[in-house]
């Protein structure tokens, strides 16, 4: 695939599905979640993906770091959410899959734990059902986390999560490419959704603190992508928590430098 080229991909593991069609990738545009397989030193990604991420390292030189420190916060998050109890997690905007695997890290501790996967981009689709063919209490769902009745009420969804139950909502480094108004209606209803005791994890990249120009040249790069960026001031941040108590230390840096900010918290539905 690093050519750009899907023509060598083998669909033989999807024999058993006669149904399945193989999604059509646009290579013209870049694709958030190439770009993050970019950052993260993945090779699933384009031509387009890599140049649009070259040209967003020249702003940002240390997304690299910033992606790892992601990566490594939503993990001890994982993590944490296991230790409490909870064996099924709702992993919105996933994308390319990166070792560990959400359900490799939560099955440390809950070894029957069931993980949906839910992105828009038919690449990391590809991936996951390709990764997670064999295994009935981990799937991915190809549907935008901006429709929450959607993708809540998939039959896939709703076969493998218990709503009933505790469960584990993670939106990791997806609520930036959301508008600000839309972002608080979206988490409101998949909080609404959940059952007490539920927890969530979140990251997003913050505005404060950073010069308006880089901003302004940040945002010009993502414009060109398939999903505009729109970074948050921390009173908006705050406001896509709702009424969820954040645990301690609450809104915290994730990754901090003079080029960007990166913050994340996890919250319990009381």
């Amino acid at each position: 695939m690093e050519d750009g080229s899907t023509t060598g991909d083998d669909w033989a593991w999807m024999d058993d599905d006669a149904d399945w069609v193989p999604p059509v990738i646009d290579e013209t545009k870049p694709s958030v979640a190439r770009m993050y397989d970019f950052f993260l030193g993945g090779k699933d990604n384009f031509a387009v993906d890599r140049e649009a991420a070259e040209q967003f390292l020249t702003i940002f030189p240390d997304v690299p770091v910033a992606a790892r420190a992601n990566r490594a916060f939503l993990v001890r998050s994982v993590q944490a959410m296991a230790a409490a109890g909870i064996d099924q997690f709702l992993d919105l905007g996933t994308g390319i899959p990166t070792a560990p695997s959400i359900h490799e890290i939560a099955r440390q501790a809950r070894p029957g734990a069931a993980v949906v996967y839910v992105d828009n981009d038919p690449v990391v689709l590809v991936h996951n059902r390709a990764l997670l063919a064999t295994d009935d209490h981990v799937v991915t769902v190809r549907a935008d986390l901006r429709h929450p009745a959607e993708v809540l009420g998939d039959p896939a969804v709703r076969a493998v999560l218990d709503l009933d139950r505790p469960i584990g909502l993670l939106m990791i480094a997806v609520l930036h490419f959301v508008d600000l108004v839309t972002g608080p209606l979206i988490t409101s209803r998949y909080y609404e959704a959940l059952s007490p005791g539920s927890q969530v994890a979140v990251t997003i990249g913050s505005r404060d603190g950073v010069p308006a120009e880089i901003l302004a040249a940040g945002e010009e790069v993502y414009s060109r992508s398939n999903a505009p960026v729109h970074l948050r001031t921390t009173a908006q941040i705050q406001e896509l928590l709702g009424s969820l108590d954040v645990v301690e230390p609450g809104l915290e840096d994730v990754h901090r430098s003079g080029h960007g900010r990166i913050v994340g918290a996890r919250a319990i539905k009381p």
